[in-house]
């Protein structure tokens, strides 16, 4: 960590532009340590720095690494078209200093999206030559059946793809829902994956991303969290950083 101006560290955590932080310091509106804290010049220790605007506690982070447990009907875009932003779910601050989606998730899937302003975190996630597995539960239009299963991990042919694709893992859940693993990250591939195996995906959910599970987040549909460093190592490839 740094020393910075108190300035500075509002606009670096997404308060606004460095005008607008010294009008906020400036009308005693931050705090430290719950002293009114006004001064611009004197640089401080952002490690560990915690203080308060308008009566809500904030924590100096370098970078964020968030979980979202996305519902349905949101688009993972800064522009999007035809449905509301995963952003808006977050405080404005996070749209301010970058925060973006890690991949996509199409607007009517829903469970586990990873979020940060980290390019680096981002790239590693994202990037289908680091072959981070990921978890998801479909529900099918017709019975799951052992063949269906056996065709999956077989693999199937899918439209602009030069080779037939397979899933890394599969099994059958209960009649009409199964788990897939996949490593590849293409276009719509669960969906893509059944209708090409002759069914159809009627409803999807990421569960896990790496070891992070998204039931042990214990977060509902909408709500979000950072991610600690034990969270963030869980990922794969391991993720490691000091936040």
């Amino acid at each position: 960590m740094s020393k910075l101006t108190l300035d500075r560290i509002l606009h670096t955590q997404g308060f606004g532009t460095r005008k607008w932080c010294r009008e906020l310091i400036a009308t005693d509106e931050v705090t430290i340590d719950g002293v009114v804290f006004n001064d611009t010049n004197t640089p401080i220790e952002t490690g560990g720095l915690e203080f308060t605007i308008f009566g809500k506690c904030w924590t100096f982070r370098e970078h964020v690494y968030i979980a979202l447990n996305k519902p349905a009907n949101f688009e993972c875009s800064r522009k999007p078209s035809h449905h509301p932003g995963v952003l808006t779910i977050l405080p404005d601050q996070f749209t301010r200093r970058d925060v973006q989606p890690v991949g996509r998730l199409d607007h009517d899937t829903t469970g586990l999206l990873l979020m940060s302003d980290d390019g680096a975190f981002i790239h590693t996630q994202s990037s289908p030559k680091h072959h981070v597995p990921k978890i998801y539960i479909a529900t099918t239009h017709d019975p799951v059946t052992p063949d269906l299963i056996e065709l999956l991990l077989k693999g199937v042919k899918l439209h602009d793809e030069p080779a037939p694709l397979a899933a890394e893992n599969c099994r059958m859940i209960d009649t009409n829902h199964l788990e897939i693993v996949l490593k590849q990250g293409k276009y719509h591939q669960v969906k893509r994956m059944l209708a090409a195996a002759d069914n159809h995906c009627t409803a999807l959910n990421r569960s896990q991303i790496g070891n992070l599970k998204l039931d042990e987040l214990g977060l509902a549909p909408g709500e979000w969290c950072y991610l600690n460093e034990a969270q963030l190592a869980q990922l794969a490839p391991p993720f490691i950083k000091r936040i």
